[in-house]
């Protein structure tokens, strides 16, 4: 039985790139979970996420698709070639779109509002009152889940850094560190400042 040579390398060029859709999806169980660190994170990439789920790997495969189809039509001489390089770049296009999805739906689960501010999942809630503005590390600081030296360890700010100030809690001494408004942690007030205050100490 004969087979149409442009159809078979199409078909094989398909196979390949679900094969290399499938390979380029990342592995959730050794991803670093959301509210794990939100500062000194693992890096979001298109064949690593974050966040855990099953969005990226599905893009990753769609996307391979997608591109070793557009490949295959757009390689005039080296179809099977066209089809390889297409799928490997609409792989790792789906999965980086689909690693953005995950990280938004984590976004919206793992917060919650209490008294007027949106917190992290992790983070503690407290009495706010509103601070506002950039604020900068005067020395490294420890990033707590709750405004006590006593909170769990959430990560570090390091002198220099700025970062969101949300509201200030227990009588001023500590500041309610924000990402994309959520509170992400505490930082103790003693060794941050606003970012316009003109006596802040080196």
């Amino acid at each position: 039985m004969q087979v149409n040579s442009k159809f078979a390398k199409t078909g094989l060029a398909l196979t390949l790139a679900a094969t290399l859709g499938v390979a380029a999806a990342p592995v959730a169980a050794s991803a670093q979970s959301y509210g794990g660190q939100p500062y000194g994170q693992t890096k979001d990439t298109p064949f690593t996420c974050a966040t855990p789920g099953g969005k990226q790997e599905g893009g990753a495969v769609i996307g391979a698709l997608l591109g070793g189809l557009l490949g295959s039509k757009v390689s005039k001489n080296e179809r099977t070639a066209g089809a390889l390089v297409g799928a490997g770049l609409g792989a790792a296009a789906g999965g980086y779109i689909g690693c953005k999805a995950q990280s938004n739906d984590a976004d919206q689960r793992g917060t919650y509002v209490r008294n007027g501010y949106r917190l992290a999942s992790y983070v503690q809630p407290a009495s706010f009152q509103r601070a506002g503005g950039r604020f900068i590390a005067t020395s490294t600081v420890t990033l707590r889940a709750g405004p006590s030296t006593r909170a769990g360890r959430l990560g570090t700010l390091t002198r220099g850094e700025t970062f969101q100030a949300m509201a200030y809690t227990q009588r001023g001494q500590w500041v309610l560190v924000g990402q994309d408004g959520v509170g992400i942690g505490y930082v103790s007030s003693a060794y941050v400042r606003p970012t316009g205050y003109s006596q802040a100490r080196w």
